[in-house]
């Protein structure tokens, strides 16, 4: 099958660039590519290989190693004065899929061997596939964190070490590391993504003739590939020569001194942490000098290297809504002028302009009052909340996610221990069954060094970590009291959804104000979503308590019958009182009957009481002892507290 060619895709220049320039030096530490659906990214991604110019390996080798970077067999092979025969190999492009295992990624034993020879040999895993090539991971954030910590130590080191089953092996894993993402699906660990040596994102196209030709190269290519290529031959072949040139002038570039200044500047400047943005805004400047010709670096090449090495590393909070994109370009323009001279600062005096310090304060507004209209309050500052404990159980899940310890129910997670198989298994746990075969003889009649039986099967037990389905009830009524009390209960849960952001937590939220309740939205892996909708929230109106809480149930018993294993936490913001019954003349009864169904295995709830008078009527806490769920008050949590909330216990 001809790949798409890298020639023929239209528009989506900053990806193309930056694809490019590690292709003119893969120093600089792969692409990051985020953005929507649809994009071009793989296709990208996966047809730069075929620009780069093939490179010389030693044959047989299955880490494609070369003089002078050899691994260890064929360094000790040339050491012994053997000729090492040097062939021609296009470079590798390695696809990691999200549900590749372990062992396969670090590589493990050769089975093979174990049972022909009884001989301890290491079978090479993607990693090794991946030396001196490309390795392309699709949905990167969506990796298991087990598998981005192998991929972090390899990208760190240059280098993988193997210490499993029995073995100690280690050999070269030196690759540019491309990885596309959609970031509406939950985000990096901030160690890979530093571990990028540039980010891109990328739109769909805005321009109708761009999006027709889209679709007129695509369906040409579709119809007939080899044509479509023969097309683009001559284009290819003119990009892959200026990419062989770029890498024969980029040891000529040069940078002065007053450009590593400025890029020095640039760094200080946006507040990344460390220096490797340095070091790569350096590397692409160089590169991006190489592939125009020149033999120097401009102040327009630091710019354009810092757009690309950047944003990735700029200190973000989740839900910001200030695009990375400008605040990197408010801080080159900080460097790019001169610092405005100091201004004395004016007297404290009511003739200034603004009131003295012991004005009295102006009296609330009416609309603090409670009261039926509706209103959109803004949610307060992030306030920290306490550990969530989550109940430990033996269920096995597959789903991922950073929050509850789980045992996995297929090849995904990191191997505990070993068992018998209790159902057929694919996941054998290698050395234990063969330490099972091994204590009895081998069959008379077999080749084999060791016998394996059904008895002597082992199954691998792996952990993992999983998501949880977060329901967040919000109480919407005027009965809250003054709006600064719902900005708060807002800031609490607006830190929840941070913290289900990171985790990748799937949300559902309901609101309850006026006559009744209302989802506001279906347990959803979006958080950005609930985000907005939070933030869009009316209050006002009377209490509905009872019909919030039945509404939960209800969404929690769809959830339930769709994915039983999955742990649920009910996040329950209210004051406890409730004006508006569902079917007695006991709003209050009706609710704490309803709060006490909360109480049953795999439901974690968690009672935020927004309660803030002088002398509390404790109904928020009666809720809470009757779902048997963890209470705790907006009006005691200090902004100074250091805990995170809904961290399981590990």
């Amino acid at each position: 099958m001809h790949a798409y060619p890298f020639t023929a895709i239209v528009g989506q220049e900053p990806m193309r660039l930056a694809l490019l320039l590690n292709a003119v030096d893969p120093a600089i530490g792969g692409v990051l590519i985020r953005g929507e659906k649809g994009t071009a990214k793989s296709t990208m991604a996966r047809s730069l290989a075929a620009l780069l110019p093939d490179q010389a390996v030693v044959e047989g080798c299955p880490f494609r190693c070369a003089p002078p970077d050899l691994c260890a067999e064929h360094a000790a092979r040339a050491a012994r004065g053997e000729e090492l025969p040097l062939v021609t190999r296009p470079v590798p492009v390695v696809e990691l899929p999200n549900n590749t295992t372990e062992d396969r990624l670090a590589g493990t034993l050769d089975i093979e061997a174990a049972l022909k020879r009884g001989e301890k040999r290491f079978q090479p895993g993607l990693l090794a596939a991946a030396n001196r090539g490309i390795l392309y991971v699709d949905e990167v954030n969506l990796l298991p964190d087990h598998l981005v910590d192998l991929l972090l130590d390899a990208a760190a080191m240059g280098v993988h070490t193997v210490e499993r089953e029995g073995i100690s092996f280690q050999h070269p894993a030196r690759f540019i590391l491309f990885g596309t993402m959609n970031p509406e699906e939950g985000e990096l660990r901030p160690q890979l993504l530093d571990r990028f040596g540039l980010c891109v994102e990328v739109t769909g196209l805005r321009e109708i003739d761009a999006r027709v030709e889209v679709m007129t190269r695509r369906a040409a290519y579709d119809a007939d590939p080899e044509a479509f290529c023969a097309q683009w031959r001559d284009a290819e072949r003119r990009e892959r020569e200026r990419i062989v040139a770029a890498r024969a002038l980029l040891p000529e570039v040069v940078a002065s001194p007053d450009i590593l200044r400025r890029i020095a500047a640039i760094a200080l400047a946006v507040g990344v942490d460390g220096h490797r943005a340095d070091l790569v805004m350096l590397r692409t400047a160089r590169a991006l000098a190489a592939y125009e010709g020149r033999r120097e670096v401009t102040a327009d090449d630091v710019r354009r290297a810092a757009e690309l090495a950047l944003p990735h590393r700029l200190r973000r909070l989740p839900f910001d809504e200030q695009r990375s994109e400008q605040r990197l370009r408010d801080a080159l323009s900080q460097v790019d002028q001169p610092p405005p001279p100091s201004e004395p600062s004016p007297p404290d005096h009511p003739d200034s302009g603004s009131p003295p310090s012991d004005a009295p304060s102006a009296p609330p507004a009416a609309s603090d009052e409670p009261a039926a209209a509706e209103r959109r309050a803004e949610p307060g500052a992030p306030i920290p909340l306490p550990a969530l404990t989550l109940e430990r159980d033996r269920l096995a899940r597959s789903a991922s996610g950073r929050r509850h310890p789980s045992l996995s129910d297929d090849r995904r997670g990191r191997v505990v221990r070993a068992a018998l198989p209790d159902s057929p298994t694919s996941d054998i746990a290698v050395i234990p069954t063969i330490r099972a075969a091994a204590s009895h003889p081998p069959a008379a009649d077999s080749p084999l060094a060791v016998t394996v039986t059904p008895s002597d099967l082992r199954r691998n037990v792996r952990r993992t970590t999983v998501g949880v389905a977060i329901l967040f009830v919000v109480d919407a009524s005027g009965s809250m009291g003054a709006r600064r009390r719902m900005e708060a209960a807002k800031g609490a849960a607006l830190t929840l959804l941070t913290d289900a952001y990171q985790r990748r937590d799937r949300v559902g939220l309901i609101a309850f104000r006026a006559k009744g309740a209302e989802v506001l939205l279906p347990f959803t892996d979006s958080v950005e979503t609930a985000h907005a909708r939070l933030r869009e929230l009316p209050t006002g109106g009377r209490t509905p308590l009872a019909a919030g809480l039945h509404a939960a149930l209800d969404l929690i018993r769809q959830q339930r019958l769709r994915d039983p294993a999955l742990p649920i936490v009910v996040v329950l913001i209210t004051d406890g009182k409730a004006n508006v019954p569902l079917e007695t003349d006991s709003p209050l009864d009706e609710a704490l009957a309803l709060a006490a169904r909360f109480a049953q295995p795999g439901l974690t709830t968690l009672v935020l009481d927004t309660e803030n008078d002088p002398i509390s009527f404790g109904l928020a806490r009666r809720l809470a002892d009757a779902a048997g769920a963890q209470y705790l008050r907006l009006a005691d949590i200090s902004a100074d507290s250091v805990v995170r909330s809904l961290d399981a216990v590990r």
